[in-house]
């Protein structure tokens, strides 16, 4: 499994945090969870480090892989959070069940 749950707590809400020169928006990563980032949209992939609770991430770009269920369901698409780091989509609270990035090339 790609999470260590803690906790249940109310979802955060959606923010937009400033750059330098443009607004990139994070998004909230499940309460009471630590959440695994893998080098790879999937579970098979090696974990690169493991984000702490209320952590909050960019989606650069989104990619079908491994499907996973976590609190905001069960779901493939896995969010790039930083070069060659992605995270399920299904602790990531993005308000839909869908793409919210364009597809990662």
């Amino acid at each position: 499994m790609s999470v260590d749950r803690v906790e249940e707590a109310e979802a955060g809400i959606d923010s937009e945090a400033m750059t330098a020169d443009t607004a990139v928006r994070t998004y909230a990563v499940a309460p009471g969870v630590r959440l695994n980032v893998r080098n790879g949209p999937g579970t098979s992939f090696g974990i690169v480090r493991v984000l702490p609770e209320g952590t909050r991430v960019p989606i650069f770009c989104q990619t079908p892989g491994t499907t996973v269920s976590g609190p905001y369901g069960t779901t493939a698409i896995w969010d790039n959070i930083d070069n060659g780091q992605y995270v399920s989509d299904a602790y990531v609270h993005t308000g839909t069940d869908g793409y919210v990035a364009s597809r990662c090339a």
